[in-house]
């Protein structure tokens, strides 16, 4: 197989899984409304269950700094996916609150402990430096294109069948179909690793010891940390884009009709706008996605602030649709390149897997506290007021990452000066 092709393959299949793996653990952005009605949950109950999600990922993915460098994707990848659909035909039943709290730890044990990892380090060894931006980009607007096509598929199914309970039902069997149908095919289309059993003096040793000296060598990274903690500002703000949701539907009255399309629109549509976006400029304009994060945090933080100060109550709904979803572009083409710095600190390929779990753990550790924080200061101020508290939350954040990214271009700079020096 031409070599290019096979790139080119192997990053279609891996995108092809990306975007089916988090349709049932990101179930409320298309049917946030309906799992309040069926399932019967509020706002600060979702909000938990996204909660418990978090946590499992945090600590699982301690686990995985060292199961992503030590097992194959070829294996890792199927058996995340095929499970992940097994946990959904559970969900379908509708179980009750501790029932949904358990799935959704095991979603995120499947989702994001097993399988994120081992995408990103796939992603990343793709391609070269000049590529990451592009490579992150289009990742995260191919899982868009699948998602968006997944999701209004399940939507348009709820529609067919009468958008009750056993539409709603249905819904979920097919997101459940779709990501076991794709880990099945996904185990006959990747390639095994080749997993690197010397160490840097060519003696050949244990597997497991390569894995562990890996993740050794990636905790004393100091810079692995810093674009852990800009993923971590940049996520917090992320978590805010689901409330967009309630917003629309409650202080500018929403259509039902609209609710589920927008949140697929908020949620995918948006990453094939701000992926490629966020991986050209990367890549063709700033030349740097630590220096590209720390621009779109400014620009974020400056947008929201505009925002909150907006006659939300006397504007047209398609304008409150159009402003949330600039705002959306505009996280989306951060989220899409915020684990592209892990090349640009120069990390030894070796360590890929180690430095993106370590990056994982920190950087999605908002969902163990960003969803029930904004989920309980919509409960506890209704209207207006709660919202905004929530959009002041978003601006923190963001202000957070300016200071994070501007430390991680400081630390980049005095490695780059260093290594100079020792080449002189």
């Amino acid at each position: 197989m031409n070599k290019k092709f096979k790139k080119i393959f192997t990053f279609i299949v891996l995108v092809i899984g990306g975007g089916t793996v988090f349709k049932l653990s990101s179930l409320k952005d298309a049917f946030y409304i309906p799992m309040q009605e069926f399932m019967g949950l509020s706002h600060t109950q979702i909000g938990m269950a996204l909660s418990v999600y978090g946590i499992v990922q945090t600590i699982g993915n301690f686990a995985s700094i060292y199961i992503s460098d030590r097992f194959s994707k070829k294996i890792l990848i199927p058996i995340s996916l095929i499970s992940i659909g097994g946990i959904g035909i559970y969900i379908s039943t509708f179980p009750g609150y501790y029932g949904i709290l358990i799935s959704w730890g095991l979603l995120s044990l499947f989702g994001e402990v097993i399988y994120w990892p081992v995408l990103l380090k796939a992603i990343r060894l793709l391609g070269d430096s000049s590529e990451q931006g592009r490579l992150f980009g289009f990742l995260e607007a191919g899982r868009g294109i699948v998602d968006t096509i997944v999701a209004f598929s399940a939507l348009g199914l709820f529609s067919l069948l009468g958008q009750g309970g056993l539409a709603f039902r249905g819904a979920i069997l097919f997101f459940s179909g779709t990501v076991a149908l794709v880990g099945f095919i996904s185990y006959f289309l990747l390639e095994n690793d080749k997993i690197v059993d010397t160490d840097e003096k060519g003696i050949k040793i244990g597997k497991n010891k390569v894995a562990w000296e890996g993740v050794k060598k990636a905790l004393k990274t100091k810079e692995i940390w810093a674009v852990s903690f800009t993923i971590f500002s940049i996520y917090s703000v992320y978590c805010g884009l689901t409330y967009f949701i309630p917003f629309l539907r409650e202080i500018y009255g929403m259509p039902v009709a609209l609710v589920g399309a927008y949140g697929i629109i908020n949620q995918y549509g948006l990453k094939m706008v701000g992926g490629p976006l966020g991986g050209i400029l990367v890549d063709k304009k700033f030349k740097s996605p630590t220096r590209f994060l720390r621009v779109a945090l400014g620009v974020s933080a400056i947008a929201m602030t505009i925002f909150i100060l907006l006659p939300h109550e006397t504007l047209n709904t398609y304008v409150g649709m159009a402003l949330t979803l600039g705002f959306g572009t505009i996280i989306f083409s951060m989220r899409a390149v915020f684990f592209a710095p892990i090349d640009e600190i120069k990390v030894p390929k070796e360590i890929s897997g180690a430095a993106m779990s370590i990056a994982c753990i920190l950087g999605y550790a908002p969902q163990m506290f960003a969803f029930t924080l904004y989920g309980s200061m919509l409960d506890r101020y209704p209207g207006i007021l709660g919202f905004r508290i929530v959009f002041c939350f978003m601006i923190g954040f963001s202000l957070l990452g300016i200071v994070i990214t501007t430390i991680l271009l400081k630390m980049i700079k005095n490695k780059k000066n260093s290594e100079d020096n020792k080449i002189d």
